[in-house]
């Protein structure tokens, strides 16, 4: 159906004129809510707006042009509040199901955005009802008294069929105050907690309509809390844990238990509310001060019936006004209170201040294991399936966690896994409500057939016009039925929130798609192709890398094992020391490394320690705190490591880094992760870190390629030069040999190749003699530079001639170049096309 968030702010705006705008309260789906400036929480409660959005969906199934009043009655039949409270006033809410059913106008179709003369008045009568009873709100129990105090409505009459009339509904609910909408005052009294109402959420209340999520995977911690609540001295849990593993969702776990009753006596008449301090705290100082009392007071005469959640252990340890009236009323334990936090919030705000720490009894909330989260998901799955309608294998529940938990860094579990299937379950549901191309092209000649019928009317073709608009009519009924052909199957589900066998499904290939979007890695990186590039990996790297094969298979052999999940997890994925001299391919094999693994070299960070002799450029490399000059910019290592987590980086040149840049990257290679300046904590978890360095590059050079000794004479000088507490550190040291005339010509046919490759984008041919290459591989060799001058000799002696006779029209598509050698210079001959 529509957007939720359209339908509530129309529904809000509803309570001061029920009928301006109701077309926005069945907006079509997904498209952008109107805006309104009423205030959505003073009016329809959480339960009144689902009421009213049941009423439009049962409206769409009959096939209804406006919403009416038995809409709104069986509406109100299906679910709680509203049903338990017709069932109290002695009606058959399962009968009226029926009977409302058998009322079909027309095939199914979209949301109406009209009501009808009957349902107006209710929506008034509703208005008045509340009013009458000062309630304060607009609520299922408003709405349904609404529904049964019209005259001669289909729902009056169904009603009255069982012998039920508003009087028995209302007496009904004068008896029983607890079947009413939550929160907001329960009863038909003023509420005797209007501070903790206008600045909280009634807990007890969601969970008693079932309007909370389920708690999976969290029993322990859930009967820890109970047990501290029913202790007599220190009973204030506090939550600890780290954002987004589920310490709202222990205390709605504590909420449901209390509803269910499966709590000691003691704490079965016990209402839960989440503070929200923002709203405690908003106007000036003395009106936060003085509702602050004023909450108090609510919660001592409460008699011990209240506990309050506080989000945010650290607000009780503050300096403001609420810190400082809720401190002595903990103290003198009037007031029942259930804090979260974080372990630092929790260290800074209990650890340091005696008083709250004989109030609090901390409780651990661990972030659930990957069996756990899949648990947890199992457990919402038909929550996401029934809002998304789409159904979710149980592949996707694994993939969900298992992916969200190696790929998403900087967020906790079991939070990052729900938002990866919440956004999976949303994209599929999202595709299959897109037009079909039948739907599409249908609509294109109806349009045009419209079009051509106007123009027919102009020149006064009447007969052509007419010809025309009996085409529009044929095709009506066509269209119609292509937009209903996805049908009612999946777009519908039944009175208990089944979803039907039709619905869409969300596979893992889904989550594999989200997760990709949210790292930046490919798709097919996160599968199974994963491990076929894994195993080939050497073969990959050794295309672009040539003479290396001891330092490929090294690379290989580490990457392999951290993919394997045999790494230190709080590691950086990789890490390496190269070493060898200039042009001998170090940097090359990271940026291969960053292409095979990380899908482009795009994800290549490159800083070049050189930069960083000083103790000062500390602050460049992670970024300068507060207070200091600078310290707007971000660091150059942290902000590139979290805005691309997953990539390779590499530190250039280590022995020229000043000490105190080392220690930073003793502590990312140690810790796999560092501070930056603003304080956040960058996550080096799936990041290869690669430090290269010429020391020992001239010992390389002198000894031969095949030399025994080389490996340990070179780590002797680099654990003389950079320390072994570095050195120990790296996952592996790998040694890159000297290029001699067989590696440097070989590195001429990769540059080569590219050429080629090149021109034959051109339709042009190139054919390169072995004299030609090797006299391009002797033209390019300085002692002790490696492969570097290479390219630049390609790039002078035959890609810049190749370019003058591109651009010179001396080279057509169709022609083949030959490059040969002729003396000590390159020789360059076109055959035409066709010769």
């Amino acid at each position: 159906m529509g957007d939720a968030s359209s339908r509530d702010a129309v529904a809000g705006s509803m309570f001061s004129d029920p009928f301006r705008g109701f077309d926005s309260l069945t907006g079509r789906p997904f498209e952008a809510p109107e805006a309104w400036r009423a205030d959505l929480g003073r009016f329809l409660s959480d339960t009144g707006r689902d009421l009213v959005r049941r009423g439009l969906e049962h409206a769409a199934r009959r096939g209804a042009a406006d919403l009416d009043v038995v809409d709104l009655l069986g509406a109100a039949a299906r679910e709680d509040p509203a049903r338990a409270l017709l069932r109290a006033a002695g009606a058959d809410p399962d009968a009226l199901l029926a009977r409302i059913g058998d009322l079909v106008d027309g095939e199914p179709g979209d949301p109406p955005v009209t009501l009808t003369p009957a349902a107006k008045r209710a929506l008034l009568d509703a208005q008045r009802v509340s009013r009458a009873l000062e309630a304060g709100y607009l609520g299922p129990e408003h709405l349904l008294l609404g529904a049964a105090a019209g005259t001669d409505t289909p729902a009056v009459r169904l009603l009255g069929a069982q012998g039920v009339t508003a009087n028995e509904i209302q007496n009904a609910l004068l008896a029983r105050p607890s079947l009413g909408g939550p929160g907001r005052g329960q009863g038909a009294g003023p509420s005797r907690t209007p501070v903790l109402d206008s600045c909280g959420r009634d807990v007890t209340a969601a969970a008693r309509t079932g309007a909370l999520d389920p708690v999976v995977g969290r029993e322990e911690v859930i009967a820890e809390t109970v047990e501290i609540l029913a202790r007599r001295t220190r009973n204030n849990p506090c939550l600890i844990g780290e954002p987004g593993v589920g310490k709202t969702s222990v205390l709605e776990g504590v909420a449901q238990r209390i509803v269910d009753g499966a709590v000691p006596e003691p704490l079965k008449d016990l209402r839960v509310l989440d503070l929200d301090p923002s709203r405690l705290a908003a106007g000036n100082r003395a009106e936060s001060a003085d509702r602050v009392a004023r909450m108090l007071e609510e919660i001592r005469a409460s008699s011990g019936e209240l506990v309050v959640f506080v989000d945010g252990v650290d607000l009780l340890a503050g300096s403001g006004d609420a810190a400082s009236l809720l401190m002595p009323a903990l103290a003198d334990g009037d007031v029942h209170v259930v804090a979260a936090g974080t372990t630092a919030e929790y260290r800074r705000a209990v650890g340091r201040n005696a008083a709250l720490d004989r109030r609090f009894q901390p409780v651990l909330v661990a972030e659930p294991t990957p069996d756990g989260t899949v648990e947890i998901l199992a457990g919402l799955r038909d929550k996401y399936e029934a809002h998304h309608q789409v159904k979710i294998a149980d592949s996707a529940l694994d993939a969900a966690a298992r992916l969200s938990g190696r790929h998403v860094h900087g967020r906790f579990q079991p939070d990052k896994a729900v938002d990866v299937l919440d956004r999976a379950a949303a994209r599929v549901r999202l595709r299959a409500l897109s037009p079909r191309d039948d739907v599409r092209e249908l609509e294109q000649r109806l349009g045009a057939l419209h079009r051509d019928k106007e123009q027919a009317v102009a020149d006064e073709d009447f007969p052509r016009a007419e010809r025309l608009r009996m085409e529009i009519e044929e095709l009506r009924p066509q269209l119609d039925r292509a937009r209903r052909g996805r049908p009612r199957d999946w777009r519908e589900h039944d009175d208990d929130g089944a979803v039907s066998e039709g619905a869409p499904e969300v596979t893992a290939a889904d989550i594999a798609d989200v997760v990709a979007q949210m790292t930046g890695i490919s798709v097919d990186r996160l599968t199974e192709e994963e491990r076929g590039r894994l195993i080939r990996l050497e073969e990959h790297i050794g295309e672009r890398i040539v003479g290396q094969e001891q330092a490929v298979a090294a690379i290989g052999e580490t990457v392999r094992r951290a993919r394997a999940g045999l790494a230190d997890p709080d590691r950086p994925l990789g890490s390496f020391v190269f070493v060898g001299p200039p042009g001998v391919g170090k940097t090359e094999s990271a940026r291969a490394l960053a292409d095979v693994l990380f899908g482009g070299s795009g994800r290549l960070t490159l800083i070049d320690l050189a930069e960083y002799g000083e103790a000062f450029t500390v602050g460049r490399l992670i970024g300068r705190p507060p207070g200091y000059v600078g310290y707007e910019e971000e660091g150059q290592l942290t902000e590139a490591v979290r805005r691309r987590p997953h990539g390779v980086v590499v530190l250039d040149a280590i022995e020229r880094a000043h000490p105190a840049v080392r220690e930073v990257v003793l502590r990312v290679l140690d810790e796999g992760r560092v501070t930056d300046g603003q304080g956040r904590t960058i996550d080096f978890g799936t990041t290869i870190v690669v430090l290269t360095t010429g020391v020992g590059g001239q010992r390389v050079l002198e000894a031969g390629r095949d030399s025994p000794d080389l490996r340990h004479e070179v780590l002797d000088l680099l654990v003389a030069e950079l320390g072994s507490e570095l050195i120990d550190r790296v996952d592996e040291t790998i040694v890159f040999a000297r290029l001699d005339h067989p590696q440097l010509r070989a590195v001429v046919d990769l540059f080569v190749r590219g050429t080629k490759d090149r021109l034959a984008g051109q339709g042009v041919g190139l054919e390169v003699t072995e004299a030609a290459r090797d006299l391009l591989a002797e033209h390019g060799h300085r002692p002790g530079a490696g492969a570097r001058p290479l390219r630049g000799t390609v790039r002078r002696e035959l890609d810049g001639p190749l370019a003058r006779m591109l651009l010179g029209g001396d080279l057509t598509e169709g022609d083949t170049v030959h490059v040969d050698r002729t003396g000590d210079d390159v020789a360059i001959s076109v055959e035409p096309a066709g010769s």
